[in-house]
């Protein structure tokens, strides 16, 4: 390997970079790709309008109207209408949800009987619409424990729940690290699938063919000068995370960075193996977005947890980086187990085996010569 030519290569790489102005996109876009979708994704339901249809009209279905007058996750309405007519304005998108009080209900909750409560949902959206019920659940449950004087008879049952690693319940803490791992795999990716194809493009790619250079001294030198930029985002991440977003940080440091630097050799693996084979660069971007971005959602587990998932997702969830990336990132972030937890190094160990696998992929299939 002769360091002096894989210096010449780097210094024109850095030169070319600032000349097409492609510095802007290393840095502007992660961050806003950070900021957009860490403010815009929320999985939380807040102030759902909920019409309320109390036929019984007594002191017990006041008291559990009241409760869902003082959440904050519902806009209650309470109406004297038919069924129908309240079911027609979900159709007409004025209501989320239809909660009908049955006309005996006090007399049964009285007389010791079960006692049944009718909810319609819009399952338009099934992720929004199952958690509009467990919170209609929850406040039913509560007011069922109530004590004292008013107030419902009392359970059988008390819940005594505590949270565990998110405690506030904060969607940032849920979405943003594994952001995080978005970010780091769509644009370093970008990037490395523009710097071969461009050169065929252009043509400079013959100054490679007609060069004594070789192959692995030209990926290196390709992929270094992208490989030192990206890895400033690592920090620059981890800053919009813990002070804007206010993420706690509760793992080691020093994993995060490792973990991250690994991943950004993965993500420019893929977008050189992308460009390799590709010949516009239209095509290098169309193809890196589509499997870079969709992968990072769908088997990430920013939406969907991965344990969650059944079969044939479930393996193409462990197929793609991403899923072990944004298990090291969710653990150094919010519960703190680091190197002590065998998956960690399980997935540190994957990662290193990806970022091996992608570069050798990469030397393999470049070809020194015209086709």
């Amino acid at each position: 390997m002769r360091a002096g030519v894989i210096k010449a290569y780097i210094l024109k790489e850095l030169t070319e970079l600032f000349r097409t102005r492609l510095i802007i996109m290393v840095y502007l876009m992660p961050s806003m790709i950070l900021l957009l979708f860490g403010y815009g994704i929320r999985m939380e339901v807040t102030h759902a309008r909920i019409v309320i249809l109390d036929y019984d009209q007594s002191h017990y279905s006041q008291i559990l109207t009241s409760k869902f007058e003082d959440s904050i996750y519902f806009d209650p309405t309470v109406m004297k209408i038919e069924e129908s007519k309240a079911l027609h304005l979900i159709k007409q998108a004025k209501a989320d949800m239809i909660l009908i009080i049955p006309s005996s209900f006090e007399k049964r909750l009285i007389h010791g009987q079960k006692t049944e409560i009718g909810l319609f949902v819009d399952a338009a959206f099934p992720t929004r619409a199952t958690t509009m019920e467990s919170y209609v659940q929850g406040v039913i449950f509560q007011a069922s424990t109530e004590v004292g004087e008013g107030k419902l008879p009392k359970g059988m049952i008390t819940l005594n729940s505590r949270n565990l690693f998110n405690q506030a319940m904060r969607d940032e803490n849920a979405m943003v690290p594994g952001l995080i791992g978005l970010v780091l795999l769509v644009a370093p990716a970008i990037l490395s699938a523009l710097l071969i194809v461009k050169e065929k493009e252009k043509g400079t790619i013959f100054n490679f063919y007609a060069s004594p250079i070789r192959k692995h001294e030209f990926i290196i030198a390709k992929l270094t000068p992208a490989f030192l930029l990206h890895s400033l985002n690592i920090f620059i991440l981890f800053l919009w995370a813990t002070y804007l977003f206010e993420v706690p940080f509760r793992g080691s440091f020093a994993l995060y960075w490792f973990a991250g630097e690994i991943y950004i050799l993965i993500s420019l693996g893929i977008g050189m193996l992308i460009s390799i084979i590709t010949r516009s660069q239209i095509a290098a971007v169309v193809l890196t977005v589509i499997v870079t971005l969709l992968p990072g959602f769908l088997y990430s587990g920013i939406i969907l947890p991965i344990s969650a998932m059944d079969h044939e997702s479930y393996i193409m969830a462990h197929l793609f980086p991403v899923m072990y990336y944004n298990h090291i990132l969710y653990d150094t972030f919010l519960i703190g187990e680091g190197l002590d937890s065998p998956t960690n190094q399980l997935y540190l160990g994957i990662l290193l085996l990806y970022a091996f696998i992608l570069l050798m992929l990469g030397t393999l299939f470049l070809k020194k010569e015209l086709r």
